[in-house]
């Protein structure tokens, strides 16, 4: 995150001035608006300075015909850029992300950047959230140089999709010291039962100011590695609700214990079959 970034949501979160402009802007109407205007022509002024304070290499995607600042945000990516790591037993990453993981148990169980969450007012739904008890949660969390595409973590079927509509605020850590950013924030998810690992739950978080989440399927039989969908324009996350059957790699947890995430690919290994 740049100085100017720091010093506007600084200035967002912290300043009554602010925090006025911050109500006016996470209007859905204002989001909504912005989102029309990403998706125009007009914005494709934007692309030039975003690839380069970003140092995003264009080369390792198709870039030949951006319409708009969104055609460029949410880039596909070439062919053979992403390993999928095709093991049965191994669960892999749906997106290019920072992770952070923890152990699920009857506490509040996310504890992150200081704030707080239990996994049924996560959901909004008590009677999934208990499938997860003694199981893990994973939480991704994509900044705007990411590719902002995600797959599908293992093969299954999914059922429909779940909408929470909420205020859409930025998932950078200023906000998190003064807003429940996951209670406020819109998301998506659906349950995925995977061939190896059970019920998993993948939610999608959208992000100030329009943090849109495109799913491309309701009910699916759906291929390790398949794309899933793509966020526009925001910062953004996707959290893993994982039954106690995957065995996530140590690595994630020593990290998360320390205050850290862990850099990781699309299609790379989060954990295996126990």
């Amino acid at each position: 995150m740049s100085t100017e970034e720091s010093k506007i949501l600084k200035f967002l979160y912290t300043n009554f001035i602010g925090r006025c402009i911050l109500k006016v802007l996470t209007w859905r109407f204002i989001s909504k608006l912005c989102g029309f205007f990403l998706d125009s022509r007009f914005s494709s002024f934007l692309i030039k300075p975003f690839v380069k304070n970003n140092n995003i290499k264009l080369d390792d995607y198709y870039s030949d015909n951006f319409k708009s600042f969104n055609d460029c945000f949410s880039r596909k990516i070439k062919e053979g850029m992403r390993k999928i790591n095709d093991d049965d037993n191994v669960l892999i990453s749906p997106c290019d992300g920072l992770v952070s993981t923890y152990k699920i148990n009857d506490d509040l169980v996310l504890n992150i950047k200081n704030s707080k969450y239990t996994i049924s007012s996560l959901l909004k739904n008590d009677e999934i959230s208990e499938y997860y008890k003694n199981g893990t949660c994973v939480v991704i969390r994509l900044c705007v140089n990411h590719y902002h595409r995600y797959c599908y973590p293992a093969d299954g079927n999914k059922l429909d999709n779940i909408y929470i509509k909420g205020c859409l605020h930025t998932v950078r850590p200023i906000a998190l010291e003064h807003t429940n950013v996951f209670s406020e924030n819109s998301r998506e998810y659906t349950i995925l039962n995977t061939e190896s690992f059970g019920k998993v739950v993948m939610m999608e978080v959208g992000a100030m100011l329009v943090g849109r989440i495109k799913n491309y399927h309701g009910e699916y039989h759906f291929k390790k590695g398949e794309e899933k969908g793509m966020f526009q324009y925001g910062g953004s996350t996707i959290i893993l609700l994982l039954e106690d059957k995957v065995k996530v790699n140590e690595k994630f947890f020593k990290e998360t214990e320390n205050g850290g995430e862990v850099p990781i690919k699309m299609g790379e290994e989060l954990g295996r079959k126990k």
